[in-house]
């Protein structure tokens, strides 16, 4: 209860679906833990940023003007559904949201904090962009090769939320809602393309969607290494939740789907 009033709330605090299962949300105010430099950037860096095709939620403040407290940090709801993922049509919703999103905070200037990044997902993104060297595993090795042969140039790169696919909220009469911002310094093709690799390896898209949606196969390819590398640097560091028969296989669909 110290931290709900710390924050301005007052009531009881549910825990929230989707995610890690470590968000929860009390009043008006959505609570989750470790926020630390980024929910700091986050609330500093977006104070200025016009919202044009979108909404975000904004940061909260403690009643003591702090950004965080014992570990927790606090975000605005914000109003909002995840959409029906087996309609083509949610895939390029997403996509302009996060394209007006990108618009948005194109001038915004690289987070130092990245650099401090070593969770699984900043290593293989890492990898993905051959800035560390990657050892994959057997099951995982040939369409690496075939996907690091398909890379290309994709443009300048800028702060970008490179984990849109289940982050985009949807109101009728609102503006789509823009949610856990997980920023990376990459080209927006890159974020477009990873929302393309989820939509084909995940959620059953049809092999089209690539081009319906105007997203090339080389980011593709490069979105689809990133994922892969994922699970590869969850498999090493010890983590036995991944089923690697059943994921290689949902990369290999996907590579087929972008003519590799």
């Amino acid at each position: 209860m110290t931290v709900l009033h710390a924050f301005g709330v007052d009531g009881p605090a549910r825990r929230l679906a989707g995610g890690q299962g470590t968000s929860w949300a009390a009043g008006e105010v959505v609570l989750k833990p470790d926020g630390g430099a980024l929910h700091e950037w986050l609330a500093d860096a977006f104070a200025d940023v016009t919202c044009d095709g979108f909404r975000l939620a904004a940061p909260v403040r403690t009643r003591d003007g702090a950004w965080g407290l014992q570990g927790w940090s606090a975000m605005r709801w914000v109003q909002g559904a995840e959409p029906d993922y087996s309609a083509v049509s949610t895939w390029q919703e997403i996509l302009t949201a996060g394209r007006a999103f990108h618009r948005a905070v194109a001038r915004l200037r690289r987070p130092a904090f990245l650099d401090t990044r070593r969770d699984w997902w900043a290593q293989a993104d890492r990898a993905a962009w051959a800035e560390r060297a990657i050892r994959f595993v057997p099951e995982f090795t040939a369409l690496a090769r075939r996907l690091e042969e398909a890379l290309q140039p994709l443009g300048p790169p800028q702060l970008v939320h490179a984990d849109l696919t289940k982050n985009v909220l949807f109101d009728p009469g609102l503006p789509p809602a823009i949610i856990d911002i997980s920023p990376y310094w990459r080209p927006p093709a890159y974020a477009e393309a990873i929302v393309v690799a989820d939509a084909l390896c995940w959620h059953d898209a049809p092999s089209s969607l690539w081009r319906t949606v105007d997203v090339s196969a080389a980011a593709v390819a490069r979105a689809l290494l990133f994922r892969m590398a994922t699970t590869n640097e969850r498999v090493l560091s010890g983590d036995q939740g991944a089923d690697l028969q059943d994921e290689a296989r949902r990369y290999d669909l996907a590579a087929a789907a972008i003519g590799l």
